[in-house]
């Protein structure tokens, strides 16, 4: 007779160690990225650190429900995110924040909420649900189910999508990563997969053309405003747009390279970059800590994707698989856009770096995101190297 594992065995070390030091590395560069004194005297370190204790609820809640548990609450999640994207176009002022014409966050007595970033863990979710609920329908598989499967994850992507793409661009573009991601590994044939994202990457492909080379095409038939075009004009032309549009990124280049190899030191930032301690928190390591330093947090993201990587391939439940897939694509897509747009190599959009930008949604949503995979660990640590036949018991139960 096995003797059961014990609770510290089946919780996740690895996992709460690499979090730990995020959470380390959050607080010491957002304090150098306040020193600049453009928000007065807001201590942001103490807001992060009290994100960072919710987050810690949040996965302590989340870790304590299993696969077969979430996977009921899957709809009742996506619904509820569903209606408060709604929310936002309806409730009143006094319930909703404002800020450049776009409503993004509700007021709460603990600060403002918004909701677009719990919806992708919602989404990741969802969509697993929705592959493990087709392959137990339709079990011989053909190119009609597979596209028929791909309509459904389609749908599903795109009731959040067209509710967030218009006022959050950066939100939307991670959204459709995950789609993508997760399609990647639904078992749907390439050929439907090749066709439609080369379709879709041609549309793409050509709308940025016009962006550049035709933008009144843009503005005459599609009604598009061609202000909405200087973010790609300034990163294509930092230093042209300097003093205006692409003033942001000229400053943060000049503070990353200003940084090389070692950095200038703790709280020894000299470039000046508004929000530096949230979108733009890398040009902060960049220069204090040098290469050295950014390499490191670099490499802190890599452990954090390949631990989660490998807990994919030792769960047996597909369920388990699909939703650790999500969050791999929605983390990775979130990190090189960060990072990218603050080094010229992407466009700048308002996407925070994980686990290190100050802001309370969105870590949230993180810290939600690993109470999964905690709770894929905790609950399926005792089968994993266990006969197939106890893991289908269990499931039976």
């Amino acid at each position: 007779m096995n003797k059961p594992i014990k609770v510290s065995e089946r919780f996740d070390w690895t996992l709460c160690l690499i979090l730990f030091l995020f959470f380390l590395i959050s607080c010491i560069t957002i304090y150098s990225g306040q020193a600049s004194g453009q928000y007065g005297d807001i201590n942001f370190v103490l807001g992060q650190i009290k994100n960072y204790i919710v987050g810690v609820v949040i996965v302590a809640v989340v870790m304590y429900f299993d696969s077969e548990q979430i996977k009921r609450l899957s709809w009742v999640l996506y619904g509820l995110g569903i209606l408060l994207l709604i929310g936002l176009f309806i409730a009143p002022e006094s319930l909703v924040t404002e800020t450049k014409g776009a409503k993004l966050w509700y007021k709460t007595p603990i600060g403002s909420i918004q909701p677009s970033e719990f919806v992708k863990v919602f989404l990741i979710i969802a969509l697993s649900k929705v592959i493990v609920d087709h392959y137990e329908k339709f079990i011989v598989k053909t190119l009609k189910t597979d596209l028929f499967l791909f309509f459904k994850l389609g749908i599903v992507t795109a009731v959040p999508l067209c509710l967030i793409i218009g006022d959050d661009l950066g939100t939307a573009l991670v959204i459709m990563a995950i789609f993508a991601g997760i399609v990647l590994v639904s078992g749907i044939s390439w050929k439907i997969i090749v066709s439609i994202f080369g379709l879709a990457g041609t549309l793409a492909g050509t709308i940025f053309a016009l962006v550049i080379y035709a933008p009144e095409f843009l503005e005459k038939y599609l009604k598009v405003d061609t202000y909405q075009f200087y973010r790609i004009y300034s990163w294509l032309d930092p230093v042209g747009h300097k003093q205006g549009a692409g003033m942001q990124l000229y400053n943060s280049m000049q503070a990353i390279g200003s940084g090389q190899l070692t950095g200038k030191g703790f709280s020894e930032s000299q470039v000046y970059i508004p929000d530096r301690h949230t979108d733009f928190i890398f040009s902060v390591i960049g220069e204090e800590y040098g290469f050295i330093g950014a390499s490191f947090v670099i490499g802190l993201y890599f452990l954090l994707i390949y631990h989660i990587t490998k807990t994919a391939l030792d769960t047996k439940d597909p369920f388990n698989t699909y939703i650790c897939v999500g969050i791999i694509s929605m983390i990775t897509f979130h990190v090189f856009q960060n990072i990218g747009m603050t080094i010229q190599v992407l466009p700048i959009t308002g996407i925070p770096l994980p686990f290190i930008s100050y802001g309370g949604s969105s870590l949230m949503a993180n810290m939600m995101a690993m109470g999964l995979i905690f709770s894929i660990r905790y609950h399926e640590k005792a089968y994993m190297f266990g006969s197939d036949s106890k893991y289908l018991a269990k499931k039976a139960n």
